[in-house]
């Protein structure tokens, strides 16, 4: 099974310092909806990594979340598109869980429930905290220059072999001729 890993805010929609906390914040950048569909069209199932502590944060519930993510998936099919499956961790940092980003247990779940080998899965992200959980987990990281992606990048410490690309339909253009390649050989 071909999979790809996905932080959600900031890769698939515009982020904001004061969090996504209902559905009209939600507006997803331009041409990450379609290149979610060509990878679908491409034969990859697509799950999402997101921590949502705005939850635990009490700025908005489950049911706002679901509000949220419904929209998501609306916008996609009317690109034809579809998210196979959304992770979320639902903590502030001051919980000490194991799924939120950086940490690798969220990353781990996605592993499991898709039975695929995560060395041979691309995860894609923005921020630094999303790379290190994607590459703490054996994943290949791809940092996108959207939402935090330009500060990530300014750090200058980047996991090994983290490919970098301007944005998610960028990225996927890299993963789709790889695959490629790698069937064709």
């Amino acid at each position: 099974m071909k999979l790809v890993i996905l932080d959600r805010d900031g890769v698939i929609n515009k982020d904001s310092t004061n969090f996504i906390k209902n559905p009209n914040e939600w507006i997803s950048i331009p041409g990450s909806l379609e290149a979610i569909a060509l990878l679908n069209q491409s034969g990859f199932r697509v799950a999402i990594a997101t921590n949502q502590s705005g939850i635990s944060r009490g700025l908005f519930d489950m049911a706002t979340l679901n509000s949220i993510h419904d929209k998501m998936h609306r916008e996609l099919a009317l690109v034809g598109g579809r998210i196979d499956a959304v992770f979320y961790c639902p903590h502030s940092a001051d919980d000490h869980c194991d799924c939120r980003k950086p940490k690798i247990g969220m990353i781990k779940e996605i592993g499991k429930r898709f039975s695929v080998e995560l060395n041979q899965v691309f995860a894609v992200g923005d921020a630094f905290r999303d790379l290190q959980a994607f590459a703490d987990a054996g994943c290949r990281p791809i940092l996108v220059r959207t939402g935090k992606g330009e500060e990530t990048l300014k750090t200058g410490s980047l996991p090994k072999n983290t490919l970098i690309f301007a944005d998610l339909n960028e990225a996927v253009q890299h993963i789709i001729s790889e695959n490629t390649y790698l069937e064709n050989t």
